[in-house]
């Protein structure tokens, strides 16, 4: 599986973050998203999600026939596949040479969202966030009818920060109140925050970008882990 890894240039030891992409994998902005993130203190390994049904170094473009073929692909891939990625993208973190011991972290968006919210079932990862995560709400990943997500919320031990956009069609309110309805039963810690912004507001290429609601963003979530992932 090829990923994408960026650390800081520091000398030292830092929280390793496993940061997963939308549906169309290591594009721009993703890698941005990683260099910005490694530039805050975290190496930040962020793997092609569709490693087994395409070519290593497949970015999709962001164009209908684009968007067609990341969901095509994700359909490809069991919620069994991106839980054993998950878990080898942890344990290459827990190995590196520049991570900290038992400092480990998820983060992700769009579909990534969702892939983040199942990387914080793993015991070993304390702090999670979810930017828009797609499928939570109603268990849709991958091949898979039903991923049952939110009903495996107790076994979260960390922290998680679920962030959404107001406007995103992908998860409506309805969506948003069960999935906080369904944490709170669990017993989850968790935070949850809305912006006035569409799906995808992360993404700096395109109309949907926010520029201000993604600093906001990018911040909770680079405070969450320096909280969480900072202590012995």
């Amino acid at each position: 599986m090829r990923m994408f890894v960026a650390s800081p240039r520091a000398e030292g030891k830092f929280p390793g973050i496993v940061l997963y992409s939308d549906i169309f994998q290591l594009t721009g902005p993703m890698l941005r998203s990683c260099a910005r993130l490694a530039g805050y203190g975290f190496v930040v390994a962020a793997p092609e999600i569709y490693h087994r049904v395409e070519p290593p170094g497949t970015a999709i473009s962001f164009d209908d026939a684009g968007r067609t073929r990341g969901l095509n692909d994700a359909a490809k891939t069991s919620v069994a596949e991106f839980d054993v990625d998950c878990r080898a993208v942890l344990d290459y973190l827990a190995r590196h040479h520049k991570v900290a011991s038992g400092k480990l972290g998820a983060a992700g968006f769009c579909i990534g969202g969702h892939l983040a919210f199942r990387a914080a079932l793993q015991p070993d990862v304390r702090a999670t966030v979810c930017f828009y995560g797609t499928g939570i709400h109603d268990g849709k990943l991958g091949k898979d009818a039903d991923a049952h997500s939110l009903e495996s919320a107790h076994k979260i031990k960390g922290e998680l920060q679920m962030i959404f956009g107001e406007l995103d069609p992908h998860v409506p309110r309805e969506g948003r109140e069960k999935i906080e309805a369904s944490l709170r039963q669990a017993g989850t810690r968790f935070r949850m925050k809305l912006y006035p912004a569409e799906h995808a507001f992360m993404r700096d290429e395109g109309v949907r970008y926010d520029p201000e609601s993604t600093d906001s963003a990018f911040a909770e979530m680079v405070q969450l882990f320096r909280r969480t992932l900072s202590a012995p």
